[in-house]
């Protein structure tokens, strides 16, 4: 399974922002989207970098009496890890795995087409294991000819 094929059932939707927007509005994002991340884009939808709640919490850890006048530029992550749409599931495991982040744009033709979670790996590599064993128990029980 690839990146693509994820994308092929959850949908391609990605909410993104902006820099100057300030914290106080991505976790508003985060929370009425009920997502886990978002990607900063400039005015042109190329992309800039990527903010998650635990980056929210450790500006607020840093310096809590002036999270409010805080912007996303301030607290995003810049070396945003991209992927193909060809990218396989098992690639995008180790890719999350090694790097310690849950969430990978995917780019086509330089531009973004999708959002991968980590969920979204974990649930395409259950399909997959499961779609392997019941060919298994197919084959065990005599489904298929020789």
């Amino acid at each position: 399974m690839k990146a693509r094929d994820i994308l092929a059932q959850k949908g391609s939707r990605v909410v993104t922002i902006h820099r100057k927007n300030l914290l106080v509005d991505v976790m508003s994002y985060f929370l009425v989207n009920r997502i886990g991340s978002l990607v900063v884009v400039d005015r042109f939808e190329k992309i800039l970098g990527i903010v998650a709640p635990v980056d929210v919490l450790k500006a607020l850890h840093k310096d809590p009496h002036n999270i409010s006048n805080k912007t996303v530029q301030e607290v995003m992550s810049t070396d945003v890890i991209v992927a193909g749409p060809d990218e396989e599931v098992e690639s995008l495991m180790a890719i999350m795995t090694e790097n310690r982040i849950r969430h990978i744009p995917i780019i086509e033709d330089s531009k973004m087409i999708g959002l991968v979670s980590i969920g979204d790996v974990v649930k395409a590599q259950l399909t997959v294991h499961e779609v392997q064993i019941n060919y298994f128990k197919d084959y065990l029980e005599g489904k298929y000819s020789s």
